[in-house]
């Protein structure tokens, strides 16, 4: 979680708890807020939050849609979160002339904030079951069938609840695996800016060798700000700022959206996960990084411009490697297969539920065969993810709403309008590398006689493609993208651009694969999801949480450090700590600003700590709040330990990463100075 790009997290072979069919163990959990364990909490600690708590909370906390967490630290739209989070911001404003991802950014006026391309911030204003709707939609239907019915059903209640699409935004999420349904209601910014930002080595310190591990010595914190109609947003509540060390054995929360987890699925969806996607997925990302390494040598130019992309990769490969490394496990594994026996035994019997396991186990089957063109038929690269939206929107938009493909609804279209039209950097000797990696793959893996290997290339390699068609394209023209999507399908089919066209020659079949994975796969997964979660609410009562879904939820656990191999770990790190660290070479050089206010910077600030709270990727930029509801760090990693959180939570060893509001603090007044903000925090 440490690196920028990621929603992700790995998953090694740990202690297995029983969360994956029984009822949460102390401090496990990851707990939307209509279903908060109050009665637990007050068990285990003696106290617990109150709905006033609860709420001040919610409505404190942002989703950025980059795939982070976040916080209002103020009542004019200041937000907290991670340097990572802020990462491609910081890079998409960059020129040759002026690195602000090396060298940091301070705005000392609102003026000088700078628009970040592509985010939006949103609070979660309430959250509503709809269960019973979306479920009667689809009642009796199976397959292709079943899934338009339900998506149909979704987009009907997004529209119907959210008509001012300007500053608000519905979401149905699915829950259970298609147990529950929730709409949750968003107020949304669109115009989001960022404030500060320190060295990326200030928050990269230690680097590859780091992540993932503790003690660290990481500064990953930065500030945004929300506006809209062009002033900063007043937001309905906010965090208090409270710049203080950490407590052994304090009560902490983490208020945020974790990415995804699968500690609900069956052995079946296990199997294909450690037999075809994973091993797949480390070799050809471990190829892009070599590719994507050799081309950055070339010069220093390339090096700053494809630097946020390897770090992605990098932190992918760690969490897929990671992930293996757990289904390899076979004590990990058994453990997985001990709890779906014990859920099976609990339902045998019950002719409501049935057999949703076998049933899951078919759907898998059948998507083994899909799985390979569902995959490679879609390119990889910045300016084909654009003509492949341009185009889908172009078609989508002519339907009426309850007939289009999820993501190109009434309520999702303005976010792919945003994330299509805002201006940023394109490169094409990246975008060349990308999409002749991705599509050299796809007649590697698919044959070069399979019939959507001749559709993707044509009689081109993937080389002679990748330039024709990324030297040839306009859409890096933000201006260019705009009138395509404003001119419509008519503008999209006479455009002349090649990559409009590429992506024409291949939407029908995207679509066709679409629909034969939803027939084969997704609507019966659905069916049996819900049966599943009969099964376990049957077996345990309702005191379960659903695995993550990047939507809001609170995790609750302690300051608390743990043993490693016989030696206690410390519950925080110091500023002074970074300097015994460094050995002057990367990725354990000083940044800059450290290096030269080493006589200012006070040592004995607390700097990076750690919890218990049960987190995942997502919750980077999460705040770590107190038991008076003030923030007092922001999480921004695990341990080595809570990789496994992919699957299931160890209390003993796993630990959220935080950087420390008191080091931020001392960062904002000593290392990169910014009185405005320091000012803006401090107010009450």
């Amino acid at each position: 979680m440490t690196h920028r790009n990621t929603v992700l997290t790995i998953a090694t072979g740990l202690l297995l708890s029983s969360a994956i069919t029984a009822p949460a163990m102390a401090e496990e959990g990851m707990w939307t807020f209509d279903g908060f364990p109050t009665a637990q909490v007050q068990q285990t600690y003696g106290w617990a939050p109150d709905q006033a708590w609860l709420d001040h909370a919610r409505q404190s906390s942002v989703r950025l849609t980059g795939g982070c967490s976040a916080s209002f630290v103020s009542d004019t739209g200041l937000i907290l979160t991670n340097h990572h989070c802020v990462a491609s911001c910081l890079y998409d404003n960059s020129t040759s002339a002026a690195d602000l991802l090396e060298a940091g950014f301070t705005a000392n006026r609102r003026e000088e904030e700078k628009p970040c391309p592509g985010q939006q911030a949103e609070v979660v204003t309430a959250i509503t079951d709809v269960t019973g709707t979306v479920q009667a939609a689809y009642s009796g239907k199976t397959g292709e069938a079943l899934t338009r019915a339900r998506d149909a059903a979704i987009a009907g209640i997004e529209a119907e609840n959210c008509t001012d699409r300007e500053s608000t935004r519905c979401q149905v999420v699915t829950l259970f695996g298609g147990g529950q349904y929730k709409l949750y209601r968003y107020r949304k910014y669109s115009d989001v800016r960022l404030v500060w930002a320190p060295e990326d080595r200030a928050a990269t310190f230690g680097g590859d060798p780091d992540n993932f591990n503790f003690p660290r010595y990481s500064l990953d914190a930065s500030f945004l700000r929300a506006y809209d109609k062009g002033q900063p947003v007043k937001p309905e509540a906010h965090l208090q700022w409270n710049p203080r060390a950490p407590k052994a054995d304090e009560i902490t929360f983490v208020v945020g959206n974790p990415g995804s987890t699968s500690r609900l699925w069956t052995q079946s969806q296990f199997a294909f996960e450690r037999e075809v996607r994973l091993p797949m997925t480390v070799a050809i990302l471990s190829e892009l990084r070599g590719r994507l390494i050799s081309a950055m040598e070339v010069s220093e130019e390339r090096q700053r411009e494809g630097l946020d992309l390897l770090s992605g990769i990098e932190n992918s490969l760690k969490v897929y490697i990671g992930r293996t490394t757990a289904l390899h496990d076979p004590a990990f594994t058994g453990k997985l297969a001990t709890a779906e026996t014990e859920l099976r035994s609990r339902s045998a019997g019950n002719a409501a539920i049935g057999d949703p396991w076998a049933d899951v186990s078919k759907a898998v089957e059948s998507y083994r065969a899909l799985y390979l063109p569902y995959r490679f038929i879609t390119p990889q690269s910045d300016l084909y993810s654009y003509a492949q939206s341009i185009v889908i929107a172009a078609k989508e938009r002519s339907k009426p709403n309850a007939e289009r493909l999820p993501g190109y609804t009434d309520s999702a279209l303005p976010l792919v309008e945003k994330q299509v039209l805002d201006q940023r950097p394109v490169y094409p000797w990246l975008e060349q590398l990308q999409l002749s990696w991705s599509l050299s793959k796809a007649r590697e893996y698919l044959g070069p006689d399979d019939a959507d290997t001749r559709l993707l290339l044509g009689q081109d390699s993937p080389e002679q493609l990748a330039e024709r068609l990324v030297t040839n394209s306009r859409l890096g023209d933000a201006a260019y993208r705009r009138q395509l999507w404003e001119g419509g399908l008519a503008a999209v089919e006479a455009s002349d651009d090649p990559m409009i066209q590429y992506a024409l020659r291949l939407e029908q079949r995207e679509r066709d694969l679409r629909q034969q994975v939803n027939e084969a796969y997704q609507g019966p997964l659905a069916a049996a999801g819900a049966k599943l979660s009969d099964a376990r609410f049957a077996a345990y009562g309702d005191a379960l949480y659903p695995d993550a879904t990047f939507t809001l939820r609170i995790s609750y656990g302690r300051v608390r450090g743990w043993t490693e191999r016989g030696n206690e770990v410390p519950i925080a790190t110091t500023l002074g700590g970074t300097f015994e660290r460094a050995t002057g070479n990367a990725p354990f050089d000083l940044a800059p600003g450290f290096a030269a206010h080493r006589e200012q910077i006070d040592p004995t600030v607390a700097y990076d700590f750690v919890t218990t709270n049960d987190i995942i990727g997502g919750n980077s930029g999460s705040p770590v709040i107190d038991r008076d509801g003030t923030v007092i760090g922001a999480a921004f990693d695990g341990n080595i330990h809570s990789l496994g959180g992919n699957y299931g939570y160890d209390p003993v060893l796993n630990r959220t990463v935080v950087v420390s509001t008191a080091a931020v603090q001392e960062a904002l007044e000593t290392i990169y100075p910014a009185p405005a903000l320091i000012a803006e925090l401090a107010r009450r």
